[in-house]
């Protein structure tokens, strides 16, 4: 008697990881270069030497741990890894800093844990933060936007890079720095005094939310995830901002719109929230966990020491996905909820 066909999950092995990688590095693409607009070539070159000493990270690892080089180095989740954190890192960030970051993303957050599809934190949000904690002031160090400073050119992003001693950057606060530790001044007048600013969010940083946006939607258009997740996080963090915001005064944490454009507000919702290994299953479970994330995300940047708290959020809702498909189980075909026969 012939099987009957099915219409479950099937794995599609290496060539449909490295697909889906592929298209998220193309996504990444409209983000880089709205960065590079206003904060000059420093994130290319991060992204670069990012991308070298993580596919040696892989390899190293690959060989230790008795694996084929070429069979899991061309499925691209190493470039994935290196991509995500050096949009992350500050441009102009020093050669070591990156390294370490990298290091501690693929050798510990990835492979400590069994390697790709076993690791239970984001490898990138992983090695950010061990910087963000052991390197404060490196990862503070954002060079003014195209606008409020000169920009940078690629010498000068190399030179910062490889021989950091011999740069002496300008630097400035991040908008989300200078809206937590304000203490005096009215929104309105802090927009008018502080350069950071822009339109409706930090100068600069409004246009690379909307160009990591756009990468968000041809991810979705290409199925690449969901749109649960990404959504849920938007809508909780906008809501929460919304509610809790006072019109502007020198308490105020920032309008819905301000927390929406700011930081890594859309590169997180669309590039980090929605990574499949380490966010919840289920469709209801992914609504829960972007929810949380949005929350979180709020939260810290208002109360919190971290003004840009996507990736402690991610990383402690990373914790609590097992737990959240624990209670977001879809009813299983032909029974009743709480397993009884239909």
């Amino acid at each position: 008697m012939a099987l009957m066909r099915i219409t479950s999950p099937h794995a599609h092995g290496p060539l449909r990881t490295q697909r889906v990688m592929q298209h998220v590095l193309l996504a990444t693409v409209p983000g880089i270069i709205v960065l590079t607009h206003f904060f000059g070539f420093g994130t290319i070159v991060n992204i670069l030497w990012a991308s070298c000493v993580a596919l040696a990270c892989e390899a190293l690892a690959l060989a230790l741990r008795r694996r084929p080089l070429g069979f899991y180095l061309k499925d691209c989740s190493a470039l994935v890894t290196a991509f995500l954190l050096g949009i992350a890192l500050p441009p102009y960030a020093p050669w070591w800093l990156i390294a370490i970051g990298i290091a501690s993303a693929i050798l510990f957050a990835k492979h400590l844990y069994g390697g790709m599809g076993y690791n239970p934190f984001n490898p990138a949000m992983a090695g950010y933060v061990v910087l963000l904690i052991s390197f404060p002031l490196q990862m503070t160090a954002w060079a003014p936007p195209r606008g409020a400073g000169e920009v940078p050119g690629l010498v000068e992003a190399l030179q910062a890079c490889f021989t950091p001693a011999a740069y002496d950057g300008v630097t400035m606060a991040t908008p989300l720095d200078v809206m937590r530790q304000n203490t005096s001044l009215l929104v309105e007048d802090l927009w008018v005094q502080s350069p950071q600013f822009g339109r409706w969010a930090g100068l600069g940083w409004e246009w690379v939310n909307l160009a990591f946006l756009a990468g968000g939607a041809y991810l979705l258009y290409k199925r690449v995830f969901t749109w649960h997740a990404p959504v849920a996080m938007l809508a909780s963090l906008a809501l929460l901002s919304a509610l809790f915001y006072d019109g502007g005064s020198s308490a105020s944490g920032g309008s819905p719109l301000f927390h929406l454009l700011s930081g890594a507000t859309m590169f997180g919702a669309f590039f980090i929230v929605t990574d499949p290994v380490t966010s919840a299953v289920s469709l209801r479970g992914r609504l829960v966990y972007g929810a949380m994330i949005g929350a979180l995300v709020y939260i810290i940047r208002v109360r919190g020491n971290y003004p840009d708290a996507v990736a402690f959020a991610v990383l402690i809702m990373n914790f609590a996905a097992p737990f959240i498909d624990h209670y977001t189980q879809p009813r299983t075909y032909g029974h009743e909820h709480g397993g009884k026969d239909g």
